[in-house]
């Protein structure tokens, strides 16, 4: 009987000291794995994208963005709830949303060209007090055309910037609904002279990924005047710098055979008619009449001149077309720039001379990669024709050489 109880005691001892021992591993592990987790969040600072966002942030958003969808919801019903076939709001609808928002006080915009910041004034005032050094946060948010809302809250801690981004959508519930919400590190930012907050955001970067992704960011903050805007959307958005050359090269009535007609013909096409060119109706190329009634319209050129200058087919008395592709096309990020009226001047001939910023916020993050002056002549019917363009302050030099979609022989 002695003998079984040491037995008991000698087992209960051992039993101790391997669950000591045990316990001491458990917390050396439980160490390991926090300071394993510990210098990932450290290098996850370090590389200032995906950072964890905290119950609070996320919480505010949510509460936010729920309040400022509620404030919509019977414009958003109206137009789409029930409507399958519309995968789209209006601009009408748009603004409505706008200025529904707008009556919060808090900065609010779409993503419709050329539209304004509404109350943008507290926004640019949180951008010039963190420009001289202070802290402070602002919240904008942003009507998208699918009807969802992203809300960015961008933090200043008087040296470095951060934003908060969180997107909500619409439920089939027809309730709001988070759809993400990231916390990121700004790298660099400025606000221009010109009124615009470019920034560029921390992204992945090589090798880590195989790609470049773009972190850069523009807002204009102060408005647009509704003349700028109207001369834009009227004169410029729909010929812009991608596939032709008319507002990226210097011409004038006197020097016109440099144009690239072939490529011009389908922005000029969809000016017109509002839709796109039907290339598929075109497998011969554009019929003669066609191609130099429209060019004709819009510059002060002769067919003769077109014929001279342009890719012709005489055998076919077709002009040539094809697709901006790959073949033919290597693509540039000044070729995605947006072109924005910032003056319009009134000439004693009677012609308009616009000025003109060629705004690029992929990876440039330029306000005006170039600036040019574009003139032009319109008709008592509005109609109107250019007559001219020049790049100022020798900026061709700063953009990639024009390339012809056909080769001109």
């Amino acid at each position: 009987m002695k003998l079984t109880k040491n037995r008991i005691i000698l087992a209960n001892m051992i039993l101790c000291v391997a669950l000591i021992c045990a316990c001491g591993k458990e917390e050396e592990n439980q160490k390991g794995v926090t300071d394993e987790v510990a210098s990932d969040i450290d290098r996850q600072i370090e590389k200032g994208y995906d950072l964890p966002v905290n119950a609070d942030e996320r919480e505010e958003a949510e509460t936010d963005c729920k309040r400022i969808m509620e404030l919509i919801a019977d414009i958003y019903k109206d137009v789409c709830i029930g409507d399958a076939s519309n995968d789209t709001l209006s601009d009408e609808a748009l603004y409505k949303m706008t200025e529904k928002i707008k009556e919060t006080g808090n900065p609010v915009r779409t993503n419709i060209v050329y539209s304004n910041i509404e109350n943008y004034e507290q926004f640019e005032n949180f951008l010039i007090s963190c420009t001289e050094g202070n802290d402070g946060t602002e919240i904008i948010y942003e009507i998208h055309f699918d009807g969802s809302i992203s809300r960015e809250k961008y933090i200043c801690d008087g040296n470095d910037m951060y934003v908060v981004a969180s997107n909500f959508t619409w439920g089939n519930d027809g309730k709001p609904v988070m759809s993400y919400i990231y916390y990121t590190k700004i790298k660099e930012w400025k606000y221009t002279d010109k009124s615009w907050f470019c920034y560029e955001l921390c992204v992945p970067e090589l090798p880590e990924v195989t790609e470049i992704v773009d972190g850069s960011c523009m807002l204009r903050i102060k408005p647009m005047t509704d003349e700028n805007r109207k001369m834009s959307e009227k004169c410029v958005l729909g010929i812009a710098y991608q596939g032709n050359n008319l507002l990226c090269s210097n011409w004038d009535t006197d020097h016109m055979e440099d144009l690239d007609y072939n490529g011009m013909y389908e922005y000029l096409y969809a000016m017109k008619y509002q839709k796109q060119f039907p290339s598929e109706d075109y497998p011969d190329g554009i019929p003669k009449d066609e191609f130099e009634r429209l060019i004709m319209e819009y510059l002060p050129i002769t067919a003769a001149e077109i014929q001279d200058y342009a890719v012709f087919d005489e055998e076919k008395q077709t002009y040539v077309w094809a697709w901006l592709g790959c073949l033919n096309y290597s693509p540039t990020y000044f070729g995605t720039s947006l072109p924005e009226v910032t003056d319009i001047r009134e000439n004693d001939d009677g012609t308009i001379t616009l000025t003109v910023d060629a705004v690029c916020s992929m990876i440039l993050c330029d306000d005006a990669v170039i600036t040019h002056e574009l003139t032009v002549q319109f008709a008592e019917d509005g109609s109107f024709q250019y007559l001219g363009n020049k790049i100022l302050d020798d900026g061709i030099s700063n953009i990639p050489e024009y390339q012809y979609r056909i080769i001109r022989e």
